[in-house]
């Protein structure tokens, strides 16, 4: 601290532990006497707050004995009436007025609160006021001595600058990383832009409760990124209700609001008991409404008042019931669009756009697909209690097909999730060997192609096609196309190389065509198809 500066302390007068009568109060420490009583830290002045109609004899008492003990302390009483010092509210507003109408001077002083006196309400106040810096100090906080015999006990200074603690600035990036890493499932991703977008995702779960949408392809995550959210609050105890999910894509007819808003018993045929409903069972939780695009108008609409008003009526009741909740809403369509087309409502779209993520596919995220595998493998080593994994070869195979621009993923992570199972699942003596990967490279293709047959050419080649140049495996795709319809090596030479052969001399276009699928391993026998009927 700077002595050279006017060093000043707000108190509360401790109506408890400020008290004392007689000869006998200086044999016990007294908070707010202490304050004179350090060598080492003595303030200039100090701006005591009391109700002067109930406490101005204690308060006389304590100033006389604070100015007996440091006679140069500046001691000013201000009469501050709570209406019930242990009323949030009352507490917090009547300190931010007094604050709002001091005449700080910090080029000049520096400020201290006391928070050793007043009750726990008031010292949770002039927290939440130093740390906002409606009031521009540090924290004060004193402490008797180890025997009650009127020693100036101790004192410890608190800068609310975590910067400054490097200790706790380390433990908060690191408690954030660790969340970060809860949101991704553990998976060290490479993705620039995902791993941007789950930064503050992370940020905004830990600090809001408004609605979330994620936007993305089936598969990229959605469902999973909201589980994730949920176990985030959950263990920052700021959820204590369920995580509850619906595919809305499921929900039809009048079983859609019943499944969403409950019934009473005998709403209507088949409704023999009451039931609850996914928003009152998300109470207090988080409900995950997956593919919201799907909802009717109605449920729409019903919807976005249990948003805005927190009540909505069951099917059949004439009573609304209430229910809490934070929503996450998950969607591949494009909601703008079907805002235009009249089949999803305006005003609920901007209720819940206020944070809007768009997850990206897996073939837009190549780069984590090497982790993603990983992951997966662990993750059936675990549920099944067996270790699994490539040897080198193969791994080196099937990535290089995975991050190729041939590997479609058109059903992201859950392709993905499915592909590392089979061949974990078909894995002899725990290694998934070539063959295996070459199996299910075929098995994605065909899977990719809707069921089609494979290309001539990938029947031709087999698992060597992967080795291609993807400049060389479109040239001979139509090199083969040709040939197999051709009636001869020389027709299929001249029609290659029609415009190339009238700038020659001499042309040999079998001979040349020869070369050319001689340098794949390929002859005109394996390449040429008897023509059809």
């Amino acid at each position: 601290m700077d002595m050279s500066r006017r060093q000043v302390v707000f108190g509360m007068l401790g109506t408890q532990l400020d008290s004392g009568e007689g000869p006998g109060r200086w044999e016990k420490w007294r908070p707010t006497v202490s304050m004179g009583m350090h060598e080492d830290f003595l303030p200039d002045r100090v701006e005591l707050l009391l109700d002067e109609r109930r406490y101005a004899k204690l308060a006389r008492v304590v100033c006389a004995d604070l100015q007996q003990v440091a006679p140069e302390l500046d001691v000013r009483r201000h009469d501050t009436y709570l209406a019930d010092p242990w009323e949030f509210e009352g507490v917090y507003s009547t300190l931010h007025d007094f604050l709002a109408s001091y005449p700080f001077q910090p080029e000049e002083e520096d400020y201290y609160v006391h928070i050793t006196t007043g009750t726990h309400v008031a010292q949770i106040c002039w927290f939440l006021l130093t740390e906002s810096r409606h009031f521009p100090g540090r924290l004060l906080q004193t402490s008797p001595p180890r025997k009650q015999d009127g020693a100036a006990g101790s004192y410890a200074i608190i800068d609310l600058d975590l910067s400054r603690y490097d200790h706790i600035a380390q433990r908060f990036a690191q408690q954030q990383l660790q969340d970060r890493d809860l949101l991704k499932s553990g998976i060290a991703t490479r993705n620039a832009a995902f791993n941007a977008m789950i930064a503050q995702i992370e940020t905004v779960a830990t600090r809001s409760r408004a609605p979330m949408l994620l936007m993305g392809p089936t598969g990229a995550g959605k469902s999973q990124l909201a589980k994730r959210v949920f176990e985030l609050k959950k263990l920052k105890h700021q959820l204590p209700g369920r995580f509850v999910e619906v595919n809305c894509a499921t929900l039809r007819g009048d079983g859609a609001m019943s499944t969403l808003f409950g019934h009473t018993k005998g709403a209507y045929t088949g409704a023999s008991s009451d039931r609850a409903g996914l928003l009152r069972s998300a109470h207090q939780g988080l409900l995950f409404l997956d593919e919201i695009g799907e909802l009717g108008l109605d449920e729409q609409a019903m919807l976005l008042r249990a948003l805005e008003e927190k009540r909505f009526l069951p099917v059949g009741s004439d009573r609304e019931v209430e229910s809490e909740f934070q929503l996450i809403a998950g969607t591949n369509r494009d909601l703008q669009q079907s805002v235009l087309e009249g089949r999803f409502r305006e005003d609920l779209l901007a209720r819940l756009n206020l944070w809007t993520y768009h997850l990206p596919g897996l073939a837009q995220r190549r780069e984590d697909i090497e982790p993603n595998i990983e992951f997966e493998l662990q993750r059936w080593s675990q549920q099944q209690h067996a270790q699994v994994r490539f040897n080198v070869e193969a791994r080196t195979r099937y990535l290089a097909f995975a991050t190729s621009a041939e590997a479609a993923w058109r059903g992201n992570f859950r392709d993905l999730g499915a592909s590392i199972m089979r061949l974990a699942t078909l894995a002899n003596a725990g290694r998934i060997q070539t063959e295996g990967v070459d199996d299910e490279i075929a098995r994605l293709r065909q899977q990719w192609r809707g069921g089609q047959a494979p290309s001539a050419l990938e029947a031709l080649l087999g698992p060597a096609v992967d080795e291609l140049d993807r400049f060389d495996r479109v040239q001979l795709e139509e090199v083969v196309r040709v040939c197999a319809h051709a009636k001869s090596l020389s027709a299929a030479g001249r029609e290659l190389f029609a415009v190339s052969r009238t700038q020659r001399a001499s042309t040999n276009d079998a001979d040349r065509l020869r070369k050319y699928l001689a340098k794949f391993g390929l002859d005109w026998e394996q390449v040429r198809r008897p023509a059809g009927p």
